[in-house]
């Protein structure tokens, strides 16, 4: 399985984050990529959510399932369709304020968004490929694109949750097996 985790501290408690993070659909307002999300269901497990996707000549919906949430902590999920997936949204308070913490700041969360993905499990026959475009090519070419786009929707949530933007510090972690 290769694995993105991107992390961030937003300043304000986990309960406020979580309620932000279980609001699903607004996700779209924060990719680039990400054109439109489809909810079923409430946010509690079992809620199902079809993600429609477009980049480059690619058109794609991705379709998800919150399998398990911890309120005010997690949100557990699985892709259902054409790829093993799975990820969280994670929620951790911080015991102390960081150095560089806005001088209001009261309390601090580090928030991490987690995926676990196997590549291989994707076939050319469950995209809909441009002509002479090989499924590897496209692999090779969406890996940043994936980095880039996660980096830009923490950035967006986080200045849309706390009021203000400001710069944000994001921490990448990758284990590709390859």
């Amino acid at each position: 399985m290769d694995e993105i985790a991107v992390s961030t501290v937003v300043y304000l408690p986990p309960e406020e984050v979580y309620e932000f993070l279980v609001d699903f659909p607004q996700y779209a307002n924060y990719s680039k990529h990400l054109r439109e999300v489809r909810q079923s269901g409430d946010g509690t497990p079992g809620t199902r959510y079809a993600l429609m996707f477009s980049w480059w000549k690619l058109h794609y919906t991705a379709e998800s399932k919150v399998t398990e949430v911890t309120p005010p902590n997690r949100i557990d999920w699985v892709i259902t369709k054409d790829i093993h997936a799975v990820g969280c949204w994670r929620v951790e308070e911080l015991d102390e304020l960081p150095e560089d913490a806005p001088s209001d700041a009261e309390t601090a969360s580090r928030v991490y968004f987690e995926v676990e993905y196997d590549p291989d499990t994707v076939s050319a026959g469950d995209i809909d490929l441009p002509r002479f475009v090989s499924l590897g090519w496209v692999i090779d070419r969406v890996k940043p694109v994936l980095q880039t786009e996660a980096e830009r929707i923490v950035e967006r949530i986080v200045a849309d949750i706390e009021g203000r933007p400001r710069r944000v510090d994001i921490t990448i972690h990758t284990n590709t097996r390859r």
